[in-house]
């Protein structure tokens, strides 16, 4: 049941290639709610007063390193006060990024995509965590066909946004990416469809919240 906010949020996380993306616009969509994914870093820019090129230069420039591979940095719910040598790291640049999160459901309601969402509203009431996965050829065609690009370079895509997901995701939550007890649904984009994978995500929130999409109010 929903707590007395009425808002909820879901969080998705996922393979590349999956359909992740387009699955999380059409839950915005139908809801009439937000969308988050790079969205979110002018809204943590806004709250921290840190220039946006700074939150996308370190989201570009992390995937080149290995930084995420190296260590962890467990989000704990602080930010960095602006006087510490650190408060441009990229864990704080992360922290308002959560920040923002935990403060949007507290204003509305909304789909976040990636940004490790499922671990940072984990202990609010409100909110479905899904992953999304599918067979790796699978995956790899469907990039080939969206990016126009020959099979060596969508593996090679895929390879390495996926590992780039899973060290972040590891670096800041401690966790394994791919672990289903993180996650209310685990789903197989390929054998269900991306459109039925929206269907069945609405009618699991639905079924717990009692929250119908704005499509079918209006049928």
């Amino acid at each position: 049941m929903m707590d007395d906010s009425n808002y909820f949020a879901v969080a998705i996380t996922r393979t590349c290639g999956s359909g992740g993306s387009l699955i999380g616009k059409e839950l915005a969509m139908d809801y009439g709610i937000d969308l988050y994914d790079r969205k979110l870093l002018r809204l943590a820019s806004e709250d921290s007063g840190i220039n946006e090129r700074i939150f996308a230069e370190a989201d570009e420039n992390t995937r080149k390193t290995f930084l995420y591979r190296a260590s962890k940095r467990v989000y704990n719910g602080e930010v960095i006060p602006p006087e510490s040598g650190n408060f441009l790291s990229d864990q704080n640049l992360f922290n308002y990024q959560a920040k923002v999160l935990k403060e949007l459901l507290i204003q509305e309601s909304y789909v976040c995509i990636g940004r490790a969402a499922d671990f940072i509203l984990k202990d609010e009431p409100n909110v479905v965590s899904v992953f999304l996965d599918a067979p790796y050829e699978f995956r790899i065609n469907r990039e080939m066909e969206r990016q126009g690009i020959k099979k060596p370079q969508a593996e090679k895509y895929v390879d390495q946004l996926d590992t780039y997901r899973n060290s972040y995701y590891m670096y800041h939550t401690g966790r394994q990416w791919k672990n289903p007890l993180n996650y209310d649904l685990c789903l197989n984009t390929e054998r269900l469809g991306l459109k039925q994978c929206v269907e069945l995500i609405e009618e699991y929130i639905r079924l717990r919240f009692g929250v119908i999409t704005e499509k079918k109010v209006k049928l």
